[in-house]
């Protein structure tokens, strides 16, 4: 676990989010993220991220549920327990479509539910800081990962930038596994000594 500082500013609209995180960009800081109670369109751009290869993960997955589901059949009904149903082929392909259908959606769509879970860091157990007590419920919060010479600097830039109030936080910049109530505030102030 890596404890870091970081510079949080609240704000209370949208509005006010978008032009203070092009401010930000523009002043050459770098966004450790920006929380929200919901989805906001065109933040994402704002941020400057890139778009999502969620879709590349998705058609892998769904191959590989449609390489499975024909290969299980054709080895099943060729080599396995081969059976001869009044003179049909040993392969027959149209009748395995909807098996293979089912499979190859069930394949992508169970991939893409883990994969999203495991890169945005909402697998069950997996615990994060949180930043302010509202941040997903009716506050903006953008977060800068600052260190001790530029703390105060930023804090009071992000002032600037229209955010109803500012903080500097010492966090855990990553996630990790456990349980919220059994956190224990002392293991923060022993690795900053």
């Amino acid at each position: 676990m890596s404890i870091k500082k970081f510079a949080v500013a609240v704000y209370d609209d949208e509005a006010v989010l978008f032009p203070a995180v092009k401010k930000v960009r523009g002043a050459g800081y770098k966004i450790h993220d920006v929380y929200t109670p919901f989805a906001v369109h065109g933040l994402d751009v704002a941020l400057g991220e890139k778009e999502s290869d969620l879709h590349i993960a998705g058609f892998i997955y769904g191959i590989t549920g449609t390489c499975t589901a024909l290969g299980f059949m054709g080895w099943i009904f060729t080599t396995d327990w081969p059976q001869n149903f009044g003179g049909k082929p040993h392969f027959p392909l149209p009748a395995f479509i909807p098996i293979t259908f089912e499979l190859t959606v069930l394949f992508a769509a169970v991939g893409m539910v883990l994969t999203f879970c495991y890169l945005n860091q909402i697998m069950p157990g997996v615990k994060k800081h949180i930043f302010h007590p509202r941040q997903t419920d009716d506050k903006f919060v953008l977060v800068i990962e600052v260190n001790e010479n530029t703390a105060k600097e930023t804090e009071t830039f992000l002032k600037t930038t229209g955010a109803e109030e500012t903080n500097i936080q010492v966090a855990e910049a990553d996630w990790w596994f456990g349980r919220f109530d059994k956190r224990e505030d002392y293991e923060i102030q022993e690795q900053l000594a």
